[in-house]
């Protein structure tokens, strides 16, 4: 299903293509690069606790449930700072909110570091949280300032950094695995949350933003900057006339509009199944499950889990390359049927009576195949579609509303993964998240759109005058 561009912007004024095909100037280039290390604190601290909560576990000795609870309590956090970081955003500027994401970065990692019981190591886990809930705001900020034909790779440098974050985490918990000091692996998340606040200092806002506040001069300025020439005053007035129609702000209400409704489940959808196929049981367990499947060492393990986190970063890049090549959807749909083979294959796996050894090089294969799987497909391309697919006026609220339910998504996950593999096995739990992942190919299949190619004023008019679950092709 692929959104056309509409021949014109009313009835006088046709659109000018030269604006969806205007070229990034280098500056956007640094722009979405520091707005992405949003994205490396959010990989970083989701992914260190996976080393981290085998020598927390030890020192506080911990029982299965509590053990999930300082896995899983970081997402409580996230839920409300993905829902709070949308009307956030909406008001106070994509800019100003990443800004203070960076200081409750930087505040959480130090209270984590220095927490003398579990109790306060907690509620740094929940300050933690609330910094990643607010950074997924960062895909809004990028694609704002993207022009459409870099959309795409740009808004995925997002994915790419929480992949880079993770693979980082990674190899700090195998650095510090020796010494079991896992305060230093959690305090250090405070390294790139001060960059992020230096880089959220100097960049601008979003000439969208601006222009809605009407701010209209520095509006344009800050488009000719990060278009790199001067021929931005097509697309600057086909943002003027898109909010022009928007007859005031956005509110939760206006999510329930018949223009919003199929985004908002488009956005809603992928947020769970991104989740209830399992990718964190994954992120956050990765060591767990290679130490039961034959690697007893918590180094080794941790070792093994850097391996999964390298192919994680490297197939995001393939999926950059090829995002405004191929498309959306057949990248998404391609990835999540390796998702599918892969979690099949993993619970088969664990059923056979496998050597310890030989089951242990089939689980870490495996675990490798889906993540790569993933990285191509409900990885980057949701972050990426929940910055694209909404109304302006309502973007930072509807994609904030999307982050949350996958926040919400991933607890659960989180919450159970330990004690489902007690109650089902390894082979079952694993299969459940198969089936899963079939049913979110059909609905990526029936529900997602195509927005290769399109700029965000034409994304916003389709809905207008379309709803994708009618037919495929719009």
């Amino acid at each position: 299903m692929e959104i056309r561009p509409r021949e014109t912007v009313n009835d006088t004024t046709r659109y000018d293509e030269a604006a969806a095909q205007a070229t990034s100037s280098g500056f956007v280039y640094v722009a979405a690069a520091f707005a992405a290390l949003g994205g490396l604190l959010f990989g970083y601290d989701t992914g260190v606790i996976s080393g981290a909560v085998l020598f927390i576990t030890k020192q506080f000795s911990l029982s299965t449930f509590p053990t999930e609870l300082v896995v899983a309590v970081v997402l409580v956090g996230a839920a409300v700072g993905a829902l709070t970081g949308g009307r956030l955003a909406d008001r106070l500027g994509r800019r100003l909110t990443l800004l203070l994401t960076s200081i409750i970065f930087i505040l959480g990692a130090l209270l984590c570091a220095f927490s003398s019981s579990l109790a306060v190591l907690i509620v740094g886990r929940i300050i933690v949280g609330l910094a990643i809930g607010l950074s997924s705001i960062v895909p809004v900020y990028i694609s704002e300032i993207s022009p459409a034909n870099a959309r795409g790779w740009q808004a995925s440098l997002y994915q790419l950094a929480i992949t880079i974050g993770i693979l980082a985490a990674y190899l700090v918990d195998y650095a510090f695995a020796s010494s079991e000091a896992w305060r230093w692996m959690l305090g250090l998340a405070a390294a790139p949350g001060v960059l992020l606040g230096i880089g959220m200092i100097v960049l601008p806002e979003t000439p969208r933003w601006l222009l809605e506040r009407g701010r209209v001069d520095q509006a344009r300025e800050v488009l000719r900057r990060v278009r790199g020439n001067a021929n931005i005053e097509a697309e600057f007035e086909d943002i003027r006339q898109t909010l022009a129609q928007a007859s005031e702000r956005g509110r939760f209400a206006d999510l329930k509009l018949p223009e919003v409704r199929p985004a908002l489940i488009v956005g809603v959808g992928l947020a769970i199944f991104q989740q209830v196929t399992g990718i964190n049981t994954v992120i956050y367990y990765a060591p767990q499950i290679i130490q039961s499947a034959g690697i007893p060492s918590a180094s080794g393990a941790i070792l093994a889990t850097a391996g999964i986190g390298l192919v994680n970063v490297g197939m995001t890049v393939v999926s950059m390359l090829l995002i405004e090549r191929v498309g959306r959807r057949p990248l998404l749909l391609t990835g999540i049927v390796g998702m599918i083979i892969s979690l099949g294959v993993l619970g088969l796996a664990f059923h056979s009576s496998l050597a310890s050894a030989t089951l242990a090089w089939v689980a870490v294969v495996t675990l490798m195949a889906y993540v790569a799987s993933f990285a191509i497909s409900l990885g980057p391309i949701f972050w990426l579609l929940i910055g694209e697919i909404y109304p302006l006026r309502i973007r930072g609220l509807a994609s904030g509303t999307a982050a949350t339910v996958e926040w919400l998504s991933n607890l659960l996950v989180s919450l159970t993964f330990l004690s489902l593999l007690q109650v089902l096995g390894p082979s079952l739990t694993f299969w459940t998240y198969g089936i899963l992942a079939v049913a979110a190919w059909f609905f990526c299949y029936y529900l997602v759109p195509e927005t290769k190619g399109r700029t965000l004023e034409e994304i916003e008019r389709h809905w207008r005058v379309s709803r994708f679950w009618k037919s495929r092709t719009v």
